[in-house]
């Protein structure tokens, strides 16, 4: 009897077993050494337009050995706490990825990039944050650090340049209440806004540095020395 038994599982046991090569081989495990990780803030408002805020991103860079990329995961919902993000911030992030592999001199073929956001916001939209992931896809990739007390606002270009964003009194106050100490926002749009920038500075002890290009952020964001 206890003889039937284990051969009627066998064919189970068989089909497990192919089940997990498959998934393997479409799937394939990546080492701990080739795994690349950063954690940028972005700046962002809340749904009632008026309040702002600071999330943080995570980014991890895994080798594909398929050579298939690159591709894009979006970890929205976890355990430990996420948010769901729009179409339009995924795109964001995909044109900082593109920026990105550009600026590392990769065709990202190999790259595979599990985005996670942290945010306050049950919904994240906008690409106000693309300009953040560039810097931080870069870091990971030469392994330099963020700095703790700069963020950035502004919307990547594929081509690395950053463009204007929407609220940006209200990110830069969000800012130094979150204790930056600097903020980065893209070149020309100061000059735009209304004259109560100045005034904001000077209340929050905070510098606001006008950036154009991915390069430009990455140097006064990060640890790098080049």
């Amino acid at each position: 009897m206890l003889g039937n038994r284990a051969s009627r599982k066998i064919p189970h046991l068989v089909f497990l077993l192919s089940s997990i090569i498959l998934c393997a081989q479409a799937f394939p495990l990546w080492s701990a050494e080739s795994r690349r990780v950063a954690t940028v803030p972005a700046v962002g408002v809340l749904s009632d337009g008026q309040t702002g805020i600071v999330h943080y991103i995570l980014l991890q860079i895994d080798k594909d050995p398929r050579q298939g990329g690159p591709t894009v995961q979006f970890n929205e919902i976890n355990l430990g706490g996420g948010s769901m993000v729009s179409e339009d911030w995924k795109e964001g992030v995909r044109q900082a990825v593109a920026a990105a592999t550009e600026a590392v001199g990769e065709d990202g073929r190999g790259w595979v990039i599990t985005v996670k956001n942290r945010s306050y916001n049950a919904l994240t939209e906008g690409m106000s944050a693309s300009g953040a992931v560039a810097v931080g896809l870069v870091a990971a990739w030469r392994g330099d650090d963020i700095k703790s007390q700069v963020t950035l606002t502004g919307k990547i270009m594929p081509d690395g340049r950053i463009g204007p964003v929407g609220a940006l009194l209200i990110k830069v106050e969000a800012a130094a209440r979150a204790q930056f100490t600097t903020i980065l926002v893209p070149r020309g749009q100061p000059a735009a806004i209304d004259k109560d920038l100045p005034q904001l500075v000077t209340r929050w002890n905070i510098k606001v540095i006008e950036v154009a290009t991915l390069e430009e952020a990455y140097q006064l964001m990060t640890t790098a020395r080049r």
